[in-house]
């Protein structure tokens, strides 16, 4: 069985974003392509407030799928649908924006506000598709113990135990695993698919030959394969792993809206200034500027 090997390394960078939240981009535009389905990667980890406690006030998305997962802090949501919540420690939040979905995001005080959020793109034929918003439970997902490792199965399938959540656009596996020191884990892919995983904690090899050690704050993208293979190193490893078949579509992408044509960008932007944007929910057809 053809194993994957190492075909790129990415640190991301620090930004801030939102009305001032600092963050690590890990994916962003010119990743686009070698990470297709993947658009956005996020990552939040801080011990001070003044790092996220800003948040992200109201704002809209259109033509993507928003994937929040917390292992630390709080993050209140609401959205133009008239949905309301808080996610937590080991919770997750799945949004699709699809046809448009105004929301905001505002972290609440904690010790550490510690997760990720990932953008994925939506096919050009669902893109209009009607927004949905979906509360994952930290008691809902599935976990995995093995001697070794954990694994969390967030989305999609681990062996053939489902997870909390299947995509319905693009049917991505998310799984946040847990290694022990010097332990070994591994996993079959569809050799076409787009695997890649980020390393919280720790570091670890990441093909059969070992040949390179690749430590915390790093995404890792494979070559195609069969089969990914993970060894541990002395202090143990936390990582999540996403994989989802590439669209192969053209991404146009401005701000929070993703589409396929620049005229589709355009369309939405004036749509925003009109009151038009919003499709569905109770705000359809209000300007919530």
């Amino acid at each position: 069985m053809p194993a994957r090997t190492v075909r790129k390394i990415v640190g991301g960078n620090v930004q801030q974003d939102g009305a001032g939240v600092k963050l690590l981009r890990v994916l962003a535009p010119d990743t686009v392509t070698e990470f297709d389905p993947f658009l956005m990667l996020d990552i939040f980890d801080s011990e001070n407030s003044e790092d996220y406690i800003k948040g992200f006030p109201w704002h809209p998305h259109r033509g993507i799928e928003t994937v929040t997962y917390l292992m630390g802090g709080k993050i209140e949501h609401g959205d133009s649908l008239g949905n309301k919540g808080i996610i937590e420690d080991g919770c997750c939040q799945w949004m699709t924006a699809g046809s448009g979905i105004i929301h905001q995001e505002m972290p609440q005080p904690s010790k550490k506000m510690f997760g990720f959020q990932l953008w994925i793109n939506i096919p050009k034929k669902d893109k209009m598709c009607i927004p949905k918003y979906h509360d994952i439970s930290k008691e809902s997902i599935p976990e995995v113990k093995k001697k070794g490792f954990t694994v969390r199965i967030i989305s999609g399938h681990y062996k053939d135990i489902p997870g909390a959540f299947r995509g319905e656009y693009v049917k991505a596996d998310i799984l946040d695993i847990n290694m022990e020191k010097q332990a070994e884990w591994s996993i079959k892919t569809d050799v076409k698919s787009t695997v890649f995983v980020y390393i919280f904690r720790g570091y670890g090899y990441f093909d059969k030959n070992e040949k390179q050690c690749i430590k915390e704050k790093s995404a890792v993208l494979f070559n195609g394969g069969e089969e990914v293979r993970i060894r541990s190193g002395e202090d143990g490893m936390h990582f999540t792993i996403f994989i989802g078949n590439p669209l192969k579509e053209p991404v146009a992408w401005g701000g929070p809206i993703v589409m396929n044509t620049r005229e589709e960008l355009k369309k939405a932007f004036e749509e925003i200034d009109n009151g038009t944007f919003i499709k569905n929910g109770k705000y359809a057809n209000h300007n919530l500027k």
